[in-house]
């Protein structure tokens, strides 16, 4: 009996520890993909690019998009003028958390 109770416990013992590991693999980031915290600070860091680029007095560029991936900011989207194209970048880099910009804004053409 009493050897069936170590038995049973070792393996729940186990099966804890299986589960913790795959626990703290699911939330770890690799090269291709973020943790779950960076994955929230990404999340974070649009919501204030999106603020500090609706919030310009000058632009309020709606035609803008923004994706984020650990920190660098990849913008797309259009702009009237090569001006706004630049604009949008300072302003982006001028958010704290911003780690790099990616500007792929495109200059609408004149007709």
């Amino acid at each position: 009996m009493k050897n069936q109770m170590n038995g049973m416990c070792l393996l729940l013992c186990l099966g804890m520890l299986a589960g913790s590991v795959a626990t703290f693999t699911g939330c770890a980031g690799d090269q291709n993909d973020r943790s779950t915290g960076q994955y929230i600070d990404d999340k974070s860091l649009a919501v204030r690019v999106h603020t500090a680029l609706s919030d310009n007095p000058e632009y309020k560029f709606t035609d803008v998009n923004v994706n984020i991936f650990r920190g660098t900011v990849q913008l797309s989207g259009f702009v009237n003028t090569s001006d706004q194209k630049s604009k949008a970048e300072d302003i982006v880099k001028g958010v704290q958390g911003v780690k790099d910009v990616e500007n792929q804004i495109t200059v609408k053409a004149t007709p």
